[in-house]
């Protein structure tokens, strides 16, 4: 596999998508509430990618997917679409956004709580975490997945 090294103005838009990305999901997090469907954040977010950010959603139209998040509620592993269902407190959602600038995709996701989470919910967040974090230290030159 042919690996590219990115130029200083490349990383530059890269770390500018990754930032924008993340200011999606910052901005996304206080309207994850019960009552609220997946529709609605999905039209929130597709609205901020294009008149605040100055981007464009990657999963629109990507293979015929239809929305511009992935929302993945409760047993959905990934990749759920966006729906009229109104989410319930003791959900859990997980938010994938991806978007793009100047073609370099910033995608970022972050798993967010309908009110108080079961113990079950909030065990498999916590876990999760946990792994994450264990995989960004392993992060480094030459380390192989």
């Amino acid at each position: 596999m042919t690996v590219s090294i990115k130029s200083p103005e490349e990383i530059a838009v890269m770390r500018s998508a990754g930032r924008q990305a993340a200011e999606l999901l910052e901005m996304i997090g206080e309207h994850v509430r019960p009552g609220v469907t997946t529709d609605e954040l999905n039209d929130l977010c597709e609205r901020y990618t294009t008149q605040v950010l100055g981007c464009r959603s990657a999963p629109l139209g990507y293979h015929g997917f239809p929305k511009s998040i992935c929302t993945s509620v409760n047993h959905v592993v990934c990749h759920g679409i966006p729906n009229d269902k109104p989410l319930r407190k003791g959900d859990i959602v997980n938010i994938d956004v991806t978007v793009i600038k100047d073609d370099f995709h910033g995608d970022t996701s972050a798993m967010f709580s309908v009110g108080t989470p079961s113990v079950l919910a909030r065990r498999l967040s916590e876990t999760c975490y946990e792994a994450l974090w264990v995989g960004i230290r392993m992060v480094g030159p030459g380390v192989r997945l």
